[in-house]
């Protein structure tokens, strides 16, 4: 099927991973490498994370719940140590290439985020001149966790996009950092497309969408 829409992820898409901050601080503060990660990949529906993301826990909570998960593996990490880390710079390569798929595709947002960080909703004159107002005001739709109360990988947040846009997943084109984002993506028959680094995933994207991004020009 014809592709229809280009589905993105937002952090580690549009802006540097966040990956990379969390090994400076690990570096910083003298932790395992990856340290985070794992902390995050331990019961990653029932977590502190998890819950943060579907707005089940505040930010006191999920400072809390954070810090006894890390403890528990050796390492206190305080959870309001970990928020500032999320934000990243902006990738204009892939804003040129969002605002190209927009001119010949339905684009759409799906985040895992925190209400009370990086969310379109809040902070918005802080956010007017940063990423996330730049970016944002392009799709034609953005389903949030934090308040949609679903977070990715469940399928269903994927089909809740697919309905907003009225479009089949099969007639989709999905971009996201994480494998385990993809991959319930792929499952349902989307083209999905793991951002590694921007040359390649606009490789990707451009062989994909059939689209021609010019690399000069989005330098």
């Amino acid at each position: 099927m014809a592709v229809e829409a280009v589905i993105w992820d937002f952090g580690g898409v549009f802006t540097s991973s966040p990956f990379e901050a969390f090994n400076r601080y690990e570096a910083d503060n003298g932790l395992p490498r990856d340290l985070i990660r794992r902390i995050n990949a331990t019961d990653p529906d029932t977590n502190a994370w998890a819950l943060f993301e579907r707005n089940e826990i505040d930010t006191a909570g999920f400072d809390e719940l954070f810090l006894k998960e890390s403890t528990a593996l050796g390492h206190p990490v305080p959870g309001r140590e970990v928020l500032p880390l999320l934000s990243g710079s902006l990738r204009p390569r892939m804003v040129a290439a969002l605002k190209a798929c927009k001119q010949h595709f339905k684009v759409g947002c799906i985040t895992n985020n925190m209400v009370t960080h990086h969310s379109p909703g809040a902070d918005a004159p802080q956010r007017a001149a940063g990423a996330m107002g730049l970016v944002m005001p392009l799709f034609d739709h953005i389903i949030e966790s934090s308040k949609a109360g679903v977070r990715k990988p469940d399928p269903a947040i994927y089909l809740m996009m697919c309905e907003a846009l009225s479009v089949k997943p099969d007639a989709c084109v999905y971009l996201d950092d994480l494998g385990v984002n993809c991959k319930p993506a792929a499952a349902l028959g989307m083209r999905a497309i793991k951002v590694v680094d921007v040359d390649q995933t606009l490789a990707e994207l451009a062989a994909a969408t059939g689209l021609q991004f010019d690399q000069e020009a989005l330098a």
